[in-house]
């Protein structure tokens, strides 16, 4: 039903399953889950509450996570937590060892039975894909899940160090946190007077639709020094080229899992009606950057960083593509790239 790449993308899985079954472009929140964990209070677990205001009930000792979305997983990893992870989805593709775990189905639809059949302690799900009836059959079979609720990058990496205590492991938390505030605030400092750049995100391209204003990709433009045209607040709206062409943004902005080669992709936009009347397609400012900028997971970082370079040279101008403005900061935040940030590059 959907092309291979969506499986790698899954914001862009979303935006186009919605679209495909004439929805409005945004899932239900979350948020408003009746279901609280009602199994009866017991000394080797603590109550905590998620990030959509949930009451959730998780054993001290987490061994058995299961993660719903590829966001998740890639975090699980980051903090060197694999171990512990007992299944994913069917799109959890990054790193590349996560494909080899037992897969539960699609993040919209998966297995209630394949995923008590793991026997979890834990269950991670997100807001960004996750439904909240999958929530719901988990929650009445008193299986702990755990939501997160990303809509801003610096919020995105608190969580992990929420979610790093909560499984036990918070000194590896600390460390990713304060490795990729790091990253962040140098970023700041740099693009601090640059001036932002107007960019249209395309999440995708036929039917075309784009960000909206509360998405984490909006804010992760923030970071990078741009800012969206598009001003919605439905998540992922559907735009009308017309419109696009009025605003004539500064850029055009897609995620490499979206349209395969950059260069491919500039000359078909050349070639396609509406679009070869943008300026920034007339002039080259298409920027194709990694696939991470489509989900809230620490890779997430690492495009921002890239696009940064990309629409702002002349503030990256002295330094060399992939070493940080402030080295000695990123060195001892970060000692070595961990071997699945490499499979995302």
């Amino acid at each position: 039903m959907f092309r291979d790449w969506l499986g790698r993308t899954f914001v862009a899985l979303v935006a186009a399953e919605l679209a495909a079954a004439g929805l409005p472009a945004s899932l239900p929140p979350l948020l408003s889950f009746p279901n609280a964990q009602s199994a009866p209070a017991r000394a080797d677990s603590r109550d905590a509450t998620d990030e959509v205001g949930r009451h959730v009930r998780i054993p001290l000792n987490v061994r058995r996570i299961v993660s719903l979305a590829p966001n998740l997983t890639e975090m699980v990893y980051a903090l060197g937590l694999e171990d512990r992870l007992a299944g994913d989805t069917d799109y959890c593709d990054l790193p590349v060892a996560a494909k080899a775990k037992p897969h539960i189905g699609s993040p919209q639809t998966p297995s209630i039975e394949a995923i008590v059949t793991l026997h979890p302690d834990l269950v991670l799900a997100t807001t960004s894909i996750n439904r909240r009836e999958t929530v719901d059959a988990l929650a009445r079979l008193g299986v702990p899940v755990y939501t997160t609720d990303p809509h801003a990058v610096r919020g995105m990496v608190d969580s992990f160090g929420r979610l790093a205590t909560l499984i036990g492991a918070p000194q590896q938390g600390a460390a990713l946190v304060a490795g990729l505030d790091a990253r962040l605030d140098t970023l700041h400092t740099h693009l601090a007077d640059t001036p932002l750049v107007h960019v249209l995100f395309v999440v995708w391209l036929d039917p075309l639709i784009s960000i909206g204003q509360n998405t984490f990709i909006a804010d992760a433009l923030r970071w990078a020094g741009a800012e969206s045209v598009v001003l919605s607040s439905q998540n992922w709206p559907q735009v009308a080229l017309e419109e696009v062409v009025r605003l004539q943004p500064d850029y055009i902005v897609l995620a490499s899992s979206h349209t395969g080669e950059g260069s491919r992709t500039l000359e078909d936009l050349r070639t396609r009606s509406a679009w070869k009347d943008l300026q920034a397609v007339r002039s080259g400012h298409v920027a194709i950057i990694s696939e991470e900028i489509d989900r809230p997971a620490p890779g997430l970082i690492d495009a921002i960083e890239e696009l940064a370079r990309e629409i702002h040279p002349n503030a990256f101008s002295m330094i060399p593509r992939g070493q940080s403005a402030d080295s000695e900061i990123h060195r001892l935040a970060s000692p070595a790239p961990p071997r699945w940030l490499e499979c995302a590059r």
